[in-house]
C-alpha cells in the first residue's frame, strides 16, 4: 500500500514494465532511471523498436485534467511542426494511462545534450522557436492549470519556510527579508501594467531543452501554466549586464521574427526570478519526505544552507532596484 511520504515505493521495476505492456508494447527488459525527482522517468527497452520514456506522475501534484491539458498542448505544439517531444498516443486518442493507482504517460526517445546559452547563434534559434510556441500558446487559455503568480510562488512558499523549516536563529532574518522582497515584487508587477499571460513552457531551463543537429527539443512541459511570455525567456540569460543585454537582444531578434514581444514584461525579470528561488526552497522543503530528497540533496535544510539561502535573497533584494534590462 502507498503511502503519502513514499508515493512511489511500490513503483518496482516489474511494475514499471507491465505498464508499458499495458498499452501493447513487449519489453525487453532494459530499465534505466532518468534523472527526476519531481515525478519518475525511466527508459525503458521495447524488443524491435526504440526504447521508450516512461513518465510516472507523483500521485496527487496535478490532476488528470491538468495533466491530459498539458499532454495537449504539447500536441498542439507538435501538430504545428515545433520541435516538442510530445506524449505517445494510443489508438483511441488517449495519452495519459493508469496502472496500479499509478497515472504514466509514454514519449519517444530524443537523444540530445544541454544548448549552450552562451552562443548568440543558439540563442538566435531558440528565440524563433519560442516565437512560434508563443504564437499558439496565446491562441488559447488553460482552463485548469494554474497562473504563476506571487501567491502560490512567494506567499505560500514563504510561509511554509518560516513556520517549519527556518532556524529560529535566522527566523527574524528571513520574515524581514521575504517581507521586503515580496513587497517589491508586488510592486513591479505593478508597475508592468496589464500583462497577458499566456500558454507557457514556465520550466525552461537548459535541462529541458534537448540540443542536437544545430537544433533543439524542448521536452518536459510539467511546469506549463498561464504566465508572461518573459517567463520562458529569462533563464536563458546569464553573466554581467552587458552579456545579458546581448543575449536578450539575440533571442528578441529571433522571436520577433514569429511574434510580437510586449517591451513591458522585462520589468518582470528580476520578480520572477526572486518567485523561482523562493519557489524552489519551498519546493525541497515540500518533498523532503520522499527519500529521493534527503539522498540527492543532502546540503538542504543544514544551518548552513540557509545562511547561505539569506545571502542569496539579499543580492537579490539589490537585484531588485536595479533597473530592467531594456532592448534597442
Amino acid at each position: 500500500m502507498q503511502t503519502s511520504s513514499h508515493p512511489f515505493q511500490n513503483l518496482t521495476p516489474d511494475l514499471i514494465m507491465d505498464a508499458v505492456e499495458s498499452q501493447g508494447f513487449r519489453c525487453d527488459c532494459r530499465n534505466l532511471a532518468l534523472n527526476s525527482y519531481e515525478n519518475r522517468v525511466y527508459l525503458v527497452g521495447i524488443e524491435e523498436e526504440r526504447p521508450l520514456i516512461a513518465k510516472f506522475y507523483r500521485p496527487g501534484r496535478w490532476s488528470d485534467e491538468q495533466i491530459v491539458e498539458e499532454h495537449r498542448f504539447c500536441r498542439e505544439l507538435a501538430d504545428h511542426e515545433l520541435p516538442v517531444v510530445a506524449p505517445w498516443c494510443a489508438a483511441a486518442g488517449e495519452s495519459l494511462f493508469r496502472y496500479c493507482g499509478f497515472s504514466f504517460a509514454l514519449y519517444p526517445q530524443q537523444g540530445g545534450h544541454a544548448p549552450e546559452f552562451d552562443n548568440l547563434d543558439n540563442l538566435l534559434i531558440l528565440g524563433r522557436i519560442l516565437g512560434r510556441m508563443h504564437r499558439i500558446g496565446g491562441v488559447a487559455a488553460f482552463r485548469h492549470r494554474p497562473a504563476l503568480d506571487s501567491t502560490s510562488f512567494g506567499y505560500e512558499s514563504v510561509e511554509l519556510i518560516r513556520e517549519h523549516f527556518i532556524p529560529a536563529e535566522y527566523r527574524d532574518s528571513y520574515t524581514s527579508l521575504t517581507g521586503q522582497l515580496l513587497e517589491k515584487i508586488d510592486r513591479r508587477l505593478a508597475e508592468a501594467g496589464p500583462v497577458r499571460s499566456i500558454r507557457v513552457h514556465g520550466d525552461c531551463h537548459s535541462g529541458n531543452i534537448l540540443w542536437r543537429d544545430n537544433a533543439p527539443h524542448f521536452v518536459d512541459f510539467d511546469d506549463a501554466r498561464m504566465a508572461p511570455a518573459v517567463q520562458d525567456l529569462w533563464m536563458m540569460l546569464s553573466g554581467d549586464r552587458r552579456r545579458r543585454l546581448a543575449q536578450l537582444d539575440t533571442l528578441l531578434e529571433g522571436y520577433g521574427e514569429f511574434h510580437d514581444f510586449d517591451p513591458a514584461e522585462l520589468r518582470l525579470i528580476e520578480p520572477l526570478r526572486t518567485l523561482r528561488m523562493l519557489h524552489y526552497s519551498a519546493w525541497l522543503a515540500r518533498r523532503w519526505d520522499d527519500p529521493v530528497f534527503p539522498a540527492t540533496f543532502p546540503w538542504f535544510n543544514t544551518v548552513r544552507y540557509w545562511g547561505e539561502h539569506i545571502l542569496e535573497l539579499r543580492e537579490q533584494l539589490a537585484a531588485l532596484d536595479e533597473p530592467p534590462l531594456a532592448v534597442h
